[in-house]
């Protein structure tokens, strides 16, 4: 009888390792332990699992949905909800399976969330084979490479639904800019002088906004 490494197995059924030992957990496949308790798996068993169509129900089409606002206002004005509703609404479309729908209200500067958290869990853990989410900067406004990396290498591949990001997108990057600003300025000149930091750059992010509504009214005037 022959018998695989793990590795080797989950290259056969072109799966993550980690869905194997998932699929361990559930009863759907039993490895040959060897005194040293790695695991070995037999073609017969990679065979039959194969034939029933599990693999491809169990995982290939399972996703995971994440949505993100950046704050409470928002989420209690229905945002975080309708972000979700249009992420079902797509896995739906596609006939996908939601193993999870995972939220954050919080910058995309925090990587300490736990819906992010819990996104890589599941990740490594092989429960699932797409990440859905509206735009990349949903999952993080920095470092959105690093995740979508090592999400491939847990087997997981990144949908970003939506073509073009809303009009408070920019407003968000704003109060993204302004907290490294700030982080930074107090680091460097205390707390009292990160707020003088703080407070100039909000008056220079004012006056372009002002430029900029000033440049819309003349266009405005200009086409009457």
């Amino acid at each position: 009888m022959e018998l695989l490494t793990i590795s080797k197995a989950a290259k056969r059924l072109g799966v993550h390792p980690n869905s194997l030992r998932n699929w361990e957990k559930r009863g759907l496949i039993k490895p040959v332990r060897l005194p040293g308790g790695q695991r070995r798996y037999s073609m017969d068993d990679l065979n039959r699992l194969l034939g029933s169509g599990q693999v491809l129900a169990d995982g290939q089409e399972t996703v995971v949905l994440y949505a993100r606002v950046s704050t409470k206002k928002q989420a209690e004005a229905g945002n975080l909800d309708r972000q979700i509703g249009r992420l079902r609404q797509y896995a739906g479309e596609n006939g996908f399976t939601v193993r999870a729908e995972l939220t954050d209200v919080a910058s995309g500067l925090n990587q300490k969330r736990r819906g992010l958290t819990n996104v890589l869990k599941l990740a490594e853990r092989g429960e699932y084979k797409k990440l859905l989410i509206e735009y990349p900067y949903r999952l993080a406004r920095f470092g959105y490479e690093y995740i979508e990396r090592h999400l491939k290498y847990c087997g997981v591949e990144i949908i970003a639904i939506a073509e073009k990001e809303p009009e408070d997108a920019q407003a968000e990057l704003v109060r993204d800019l302004l907290a490294i600003v700030t982080s930074f300025s107090a680091r460097l000149y205390g707390a009292r002088g990160g707020r003088k930091v703080r407070e100039g750059f909000r008056e220079l992010i004012a006056e372009v906004q002002t430029g900029e509504e000033a440049k819309e009214e003349q266009k405005e005037s200009s086409r009457s």
